[in-house]
């Protein structure tokens, strides 16, 4: 059972694991993804059609999309989100202009150095496989440390804000395959294209295992006195229903509602983000379901 609170501890801990996640995906854009022009959508994916379109370098395009972006959101979106968001806005384009810098030829002996190495082909599926355990690692300890990547999140969040019948994991899917769809006829590498999702495929499988491991779904007790207006936005936000218990506290005696809302692996982000921009002191329980049927899972 996994408990969230607001603690010095705490903060420090997941501050730490957000950093680590963000330097993971860092190496992954500059060792992998950037050199090949592997379009698996993101922040990566934009920079490469920007620096197609106005060649400045891949390595400076993430750094103007990874502060455009977070401008946006902190224009359009909460300051919660944007605190959430920070860490990673820093260090993700400061850690790939070092791992970039790190991977040319002439640094360390080339040592880092992958592109032109001549395996017959073979070196760019595994820049292909290892982009995606690499992202898929950092996304998923970032989302441990209670942070976001940010990214074309940002987008995803701002289209549902204005169109509340929107869902961000379709808007998500659909900004990515816009990209990946664009690259295709800026690029004119169909093979590169295929990488690429065989490379965001993998990704999903390593966040899904890290992440929460092998189960899929989990149930989350929440204890706060916004209750109701999270029980709304989880409803809404989210598309999930929830249960509202009548619960005694047993030291205090005191009557409360507790909600408990069983979530799905892609949710667990906006789950928290509802509840901390609604009370930061919530108390939250999660624990894994280890078997649910029912509408919205499948069995």
């Amino acid at each position: 059972m996994k408990t969230l609170f607001e603690s010095p501890k705490a903060l420090i801990k997941n501050i730490t694991l957000t950093i680590l996640g963000t330097l993971l995906l860092s190496i992954a854009t500059s060792l992998f993804i950037l050199p090949y022009d592997l379009v698996v959508g993101g922040m990566s994916g934009l920079a490469i059609l920007f620096n197609a379109a106005l060649p400045l370098g891949k390595e400076l395009w993430v750094t103007i999309v990874t502060i455009s972006l977070y401008l946006l959101g902190l224009l359009f979106l909460s300051k919660d989100f944007a605190l959430k968001t920070l860490v990673s806005t820093v260090v993700y384009p400061a850690g790939v202009a070092l791992f970039s810098w790190l991977a040319s030829p002439d640094v360390l002996n080339g040592i880092f150095y992958l592109p032109g190495s001549n395996y017959g082909g073979i070196d760019i599926l595994l820049a292909a496989l290892f982009g995606g355990i690499f992202t898929g690692a950092g996304c998923a300890i970032t989302f441990l440390g209670g942070g976001s990547t940010g990214g074309v999140d940002v987008l995803a969040f701002i289209i549902c804000k204005y169109f509340k019948k929107a869902k961000q994991s379709y808007m998500l899917f659909a900004i990515d395959a816009v990209i990946v769809v664009v690259a295709l006829f800026v690029l004119h590498d169909l093979v590169l294209i295929l990488l690429g999702i065989i490379c965001a495929f993998v990704t999903a499988l390593v966040i899904d295992k890290i992440f929460l491991g092998e189960n899929r779904a989990f149930i989350a007790h929440v204890i706060s006195d916004a209750s109701e207006k999270i029980n709304e936005e989880i409803i809404q936000d989210i598309d999930r229903t929830t249960t509202v218990i009548t619960a005694r506290g047993g030291y205090s005696g005191r009557e409360y509602e507790m909600l408990m809302v069983t979530f799905t692996i892609n949710q667990y982000a906006d789950l928290m983000n509802i509840i901390n921009r609604n009370d930061k002191n919530a108390f939250v329980t999660i624990h894994p379901a280890h078997e649910i049927n029912g509408e919205g899972f499948s069995k």
